[in-house]
């Protein structure tokens, strides 16, 4: 083999895309060993200063893509708020955040997340201390904009918009509308995402200038090490069908996807009354308690999250064996940001499809997109009666419970109403007697 083959064989590098001092160090304590694909496309380009638009599978490094071009500026450029990150979830945002806090250490770089569930009060104070970068959900950054008081974005370099398909949609359009026309034209903008859809592609019209598009995945693929499977049951054997999954996969790490908070709350209650280790993870849960669901899982306290669609998308959970979708999801799309969660970073993973006589029309959808069958799971269904009886057992306790933790929390909601109307009525009382006449006359008028 000559030098040049030895040459062209050997892993790339970061300190060959340009990359060194304070973050080479950070990553080689990081195990970065060498750059994911999206990485080697995407930091040369953000080191010149261009803008980019970045199309890659979750679980491919596109966070630290494009984490170390802005990093790798704000190293030459010192300032104040120097770059700007939208997310459109709370969980996503504070995994964009650790990940700029570690590839940041050395360099002292402070982060800040503005999302929607945390005190308003703290959120302002940490934005006046002048974060380097921000990691924000559209509506609460826009709140801020409006009304905390010095606080905005028109000193920022980089506006990065990760997850890009699904911020554009309706629920975050206006407020990305508003929030671009708070932030400077001279600025570098990356857009990061799955897929290139009609309004990725209509924004990069708008806003972007000579782009360096970068892909590295066809508009809907899985990755070659995920074993993909369904399983056919009728629709009232869908809970004991997902226990007798669980039973045979009972040391496995897994994600079960459904489609409602309902059957989030249901299940996760189910499950532990049938002995499982499950935490549910949905949109109206506070913010301390997604963080502790997904903590849970992460750390292993619970091997089973019970999560709607919020966790399926940019949440990097390295160890996730195995995906159940119970619910199949709306869209094609869908159902490969979901199986995205497992097989990550070259590992294998495993995903189960359970449909019913009513989902045979997205099987055959799913399957064109995907270009491929999906292989039937072998199931030992022998246990189904057996397992029947407890299971309907432990649903109906499960249903029960959780009608008795919402009229408590209603019974609780309204008492506290009243002691506040209470409250407020005594106080008005005890100011109005205790008064002096020229005062009662001087608030009257």
């Amino acid at each position: 083999m000559t030098p040049s083959q030895s040459e062209e064989n050997e892993p790339l590098s970061f300190s060959k895309l340009g990359l060194s001092g304070p973050l080479l160090e950070t990553l080689s304590r990081m195990k970065f060993s060498s750059p994911t694909p999206i990485q080697v496309e995407c930091i040369p380009p953000g080191i010149e200063g261009r803008d980019i638009i970045g199309i890659a599978p979750t679980g491919s490094g596109k966070t630290a893509a494009f984490a170390i071009p802005i990093l790798r500026h704000l190293w030459d450029y010192p300032q104040g708020l120097f770059a700007c990150v939208l997310s459109p979830t709370r969980e996503l945002a504070f995994q964009i955040a650790s990940q700029f806090d570690a590839l940041g250490a050395t360099m002292g770089v402070r982060t800040a997340v503005i999302v929607g569930g945390d005190d308003h009060v703290s959120q302002a104070v940490s934005l006046a201390k002048k974060p380097h970068v921000l990691v924000a959900t559209p509506g609460r950054l826009l709140d801020h904009l409006k009304a905390t008081k010095g606080f905005s974005l028109r000193t920022i370099k980089f506006m990065v918009l990760d997850e890009a398909d699904r911020l554009l949609d309706s629920d975050f359009g206006i407020a990305i509308d508003e929030i671009l026309k708070n932030v400077p034209r001279e600025r570098t903008t990356y857009l990061f995402s799955a897929t290139l859809t009609d309004k990725v592609a209509k924004l990069q019209r708008a806003n972007l200038r000579n782009p360096a598009r970068v892909q590295v995945s066809t508009k809907y693929s899985t990755v070659s090490s995920l074993l993909q499977y369904y399983l056919l049951c009728p629709l009232i054997k869908k809970e004991v069908i997902l226990v007798s999954l669980l039973n045979s996969m009972v040391q496995n790490s897994i994600i079960v996807f459904v489609r409602t908070k309902a059957s989030a709350r249901k299940l996760a209650v189910m499950l532990r009354i049938l002995g499982f280790r499950s935490v549910p993870l949905y949109g109206e849960m506070i913010q301390s308690q997604r963080l502790g669901a997904l903590n849970q899982f992460k750390s292993k306290a619970c091997n089973i999250l019970i999560a709607t669609d919020l966790a399926s998308r940019g949440l990097d959970i390295p160890s996730v064996d195995v995906v159940i979708n119970y619910d199949c999801p709306t869209h094609s799309k869908d159902y490969i940001h979901r199986v995205g969660r497992t097989a990550r970073a070259g590992r294998a993973g495993k995903s189960i499809l359970i449909t019913t006589q009513y989902d045979v029309e997205f099987i055959q959808r799913l399957e064109t997109v995907l270009g491929r069958q999906l292989d039937l799971y072998p199931h030992d269904k022998s246990e189904i009666d057996i397992l029947k009886e407890r299971v309907d057992e432990a649903g109906r306790i499960a249903i029960n419970q959780l009608k008795s933790e919402d009229a408590s929390k209603s019974k609780g909601g309204r008492e506290k109403r009243r002691i506040s109307a209470d409250d407020r009525d005594r106080d008005d009382d005890e100011v109005e007697a205790g008064m002096p006449s020229v005062s009662r006359k001087k608030t009257r008028r």
